[in-house]
């Protein structure tokens, strides 16, 4: 079934992927407060509850299980996965992608890396970005700061950086998030750049 927004002629897009752990969700917010270039943040759909304090279209879009999936039938997402620890579903609608466009901004995504995978497929103008710690030692020592998580999850969290590692070369960018400041102007620079290659092609 077509979706009425591919009659949108397609907008820039902004994919910011990264490990748990890299920093990504300050850096987001900082991004949306201070880049040049207008972004309008992307917000995922799931069918897990929302939780104390979480606000429908804003925190995410909370979908029943059987909405979720006929929206997938419905060729409605741009990407999606299960998440099998918990059975939930996730993903990012075709809309949010439009609702940038019509708002005269880039659409920013902040997804993983098998979501950005499918981006790419299907956009592969997109700006890509991916925010890594300068180091494994660093990551490990982040996660374990945190004091959240067990160490089975630690390490399945450190397995999973591994693998998601491996996909950085596929980017566009690498950002090091050795320092929040420097990580944000990089990638604010980052933007600019992309903006004047945008509108020269």
């Amino acid at each position: 079934m077509a979706n009425s927004g591919e009659q949108l002629n397609p907008g820039p897009i902004v994919v910011l992927s990264g490990p748990s752990g890299s920093g990504k969700t300050t850096v987001v917010e900082r991004l949306v407060a201070e880049s040049s270039v207008p972004l309008a943040k992307s917000v995922s759909a799931t069918t897990r509850p929302a939780r104390t304090g979480e606000i429908h279209g804003e925190a995410y879009y909370f979908l029943k299980d059987a909405e979720f999936r006929q929206k997938l039938d419905q060729d409605d997402f741009l990407e999606h996965a299960e998440v099998f620890a918990s059975g939930y579903l996730y993903g990012t609608l075709r809309s949010e992608l439009h609702r940038a466009w019509t708002e005269s901004a880039w659409a920013f995504l902040e997804i993983d890396v098998q979501g950005a995978m499918k981006v790419m497929q299907q956009y592969p103008q997109a700006v890509t970005i991916f925010l890594k710690t300068p180091s494994t030692e660093e990551f490990e020592r982040r996660l374990r700061a945190r004091g959240t998580e067990t160490e089975d999850v630690i390490q399945k969290r450190l397995a999973t950086s591994r693998r998601e590692l491996e996909y950085s070369g596929r980017y566009r960018h690498v950002v090091v998030n050795d320092e929040l400041d420097r990580a944000v102007r990089e990638i604010c620079e980052i933007l600019k750049f992309e903006e004047t290659q945008f509108h020269a092609g």
